[in-house]
């Protein structure tokens, strides 16, 4: 056993878990932070999205040294079919501002920067260490974890499990369940390599501008989901992710969605050429605001993915991860400032001010769209996506064809598809389901 004893262990070095040892640390707190792969980061290979706004409250000096690849200055939204799509497409300048509001990242690189200020904070973090069971008292409070090295109980006042969303630390101590097929997607990625010329040529980007491609429809095979193209300095992170339910129910595999994916004709012109270096798979909670577990106990608070916190109608993760990770790291301050013990009443202060911040409004606002787009995934994925792109063709397409008759042979294939009724259904159910 490590005799030396600990304010808070942090489990898993991820946003959640970099956020609150940096935030304790910084406090003052005794903290270890333990992360299983050989550097923090080391098991993220993928890019991700960055959210300036969560991450200054934390460094608000980031921008100096952080790994970024490039800001964001333009969204694109398609609904796709086999062969087409039809696009929602954003741009300003305004988001060329001095401080911008978000960058592209690559998770590996980022974390790796962001584990490196949480010593320097002057937390002890230990890599290449499993932790592979919470301690309990003979109460059932959490004191500690044990992990896979020699003398592996290390004990403490409070554990935050930021262990990602198929974290089983929790779920072997009986603090909360596994989550359920319907409530968790498995995204793939890839990192497609062009220098940066080619990139800034095929987007109409210039300097460290960026932009964001997010993809539904067709591509999906009439399942939940989306697909996603960033734009980093030197390569696209490309990926499409269902989830794991669907996956059960139709027998479809991710790497073959991912390759239809690269096929469409909107798609493989983007990425002719390309380099594929890097190859990952991840999983991403998606249940929403009602998919989330119990959030403490005795001695114990759970954060970001490992807490279902993720707001997948807006595709946010990373911000909700860092800001519970640092309102934990407050609520747990505050109850040591005070000589109070880590009991789950203490610690259900992290709960009240998690419930005041936005990750928990926002969650609660759209509790009924994720059972909403499963319920009703073959509506949204197939078969609007190709009614919407017949009616943009019969639009655009002129051949003597009398407008009338047209409108009415589009007006036909709405009937002959039933879908009149099923998309009146569905956008009230969307209405409630947004207001």
């Amino acid at each position: 056993m490590i005799e030396e004893r600990f304010d808070a262990i942090v489990v898993g070095a991820g946003m959640g878990g970099n956020a609150a040892a940096l935030t304790m640390a910084e406090r003052g707190l005794k903290v270890l932070q333990l992360e299983r792969g050989e550097y923090s980061g080391s098991k993220n290979v993928q890019g991700a999205i960055l959210y300036a706004d969560m991450l200054e409250k934390l460094i608000p000096n980031f921008r100096e040294d952080a790994p970024l690849e490039r800001h964001l200055v333009e969204q694109r939204f398609w609904i796709v079919d086999e062969c087409s799509h039809t696009g929602l497409h954003y741009r300003s300048d305004d988001f060329n501002e001095e401080k911008p509001n978000r960058y592209t990242i690559i998770r590996a690189q980022f974390d790796k920067w962001f584990s490196e200020k949480v010593r320097e904070a002057g937390a002890t973090v230990l890599c290449e260490t499993t932790v592979t069971e919470l301690l309990q008292d003979s109460h059932g409070r959490v004191v500690g974890v044990r992990t896979d090295r020699n003398g592996g109980e290390i004990h403490a006042d409070v554990v935050v499990l930021a262990e990602g969303v198929n974290g089983v630390l929790g779920t072997r101590a009986g603090l909360r369940g596994r989550p359920e097929p319907d409530k968790v997607a498995l995204a793939v990625k890839e990192m497609h390599f062009l220098s940066r010329e080619t990139i800034d040529a095929r987007f109409n980007l210039k300097g460290d501008e960026g932009l964001v491609i997010e993809a539904a429809g067709t591509i999906s095979r009439g399942m939940t989901g989306m697909g996603f193209i960033y734009s980093n300095k030197e390569c696209i992170s490309l990926g499409i992710g269902c989830l794991v339910a669907d996956f059960q129910r139709t027998g479809e595999t991710p790497y073959g969605l991912l390759e239809g994916f690269k096929r469409h004709p909107s798609v493989a012109p983007l990425i002719e050429g390309s380099e594929v270096k890097e190859y990952s798979a991840h999983l991403i909670p998606e249940g929403g605001y009602k998919a989330i577990p119990q959030l403490c106990g005795e001695g114990w608070v759970v954060v970001g993915d490992a807490a279902q916190l993720n707001n997948a109608i807006h595709r946010e993760g990373s911000n909700l991860a860092m800001t519970s990770g640092r309102i934990a790291a407050e609520a747990i301050c505050l109850i040591k400032s005070r000589k109070d013990p880590m009991t789950a009443k203490n610690l259900s202060l992290y709960k009240k001010l998690l419930n005041d911040s936005f990750v928990i409004k926002d969650l609660k606002k759209y509790k009924d769209m994720p059972a909403l787009l499963h319920t009703h995934s073959q509506n949204f994925f197939l078969t609007y996506p190709q009614l919407f792109s017949k009616a943009m063709q019969d639009y655009v397409r002129v051949d003597g064809t009398p407008k009338l008759e047209r409108e009415k042979l589009m007006l036909n294939s709405f009937i002959k598809a039933r879908s009149w009724s099923g998309l009146f259904s569905d956008a009230l159910r969307i209405a409630r389901a947004w207001r």
